[in-house]
């Protein structure tokens, strides 16, 4: 007998991350934000898929894990840059930039201002 797969909502993965997160448990709510992630992406939903690795990289960022931080945040910016959300894609940037600098990499650090300097002038002259 084989048992069927119980099919993971990626929706309430999503509230149960944030209900860990909210209470603190960084480590598990990482996780589950990253299955979300996954499962969004999957069904091709990659505005809450950003959603979920900027998240995942918040919870390595408040257990700072600022390495496995910024590979989120640069999946999430990469992303949203691919699919158009630009504005996120820049706060994921931004993020990504103060892991960075709390590893103390200077030249990551400008490397990374450079981009967001480049993505928020030519969201500026979209307007």
């Amino acid at each position: 007998m084989s048992q069927e797969k119980v099919k993971e909502d990626p929706v309430k993965l999503h509230k149960d991350g944030n209900t860990l997160c909210d209470s603190g448990k960084y480590k598990e709510a990482k996780n589950i934000f990253l299955k979300a992630a996954e499962l969004y992406q999957k069904v091709n939903n990659f505005f809450d898929a950003t959603s979920m690795l900027y998240k995942a990289g918040e919870c390595a960022y408040m257990l700072k894990d600022y390495e496995a931080a910024t590979e989120l945040f640069l999946k999430s910016a990469d992303l949203s840059f691919n699919k158009g959300f630009d504005r996120f894609g820049v706060s994921a940037l931004e993020y990504a930039r103060d892991c960075y600098k709390a590893m103390n990499k200077k030249v990551k650090v400008k490397e990374t201002e450079k981009k967001i300097k480049e993505v928020k002038k030519k969201l500026e002259a979209s307007f």
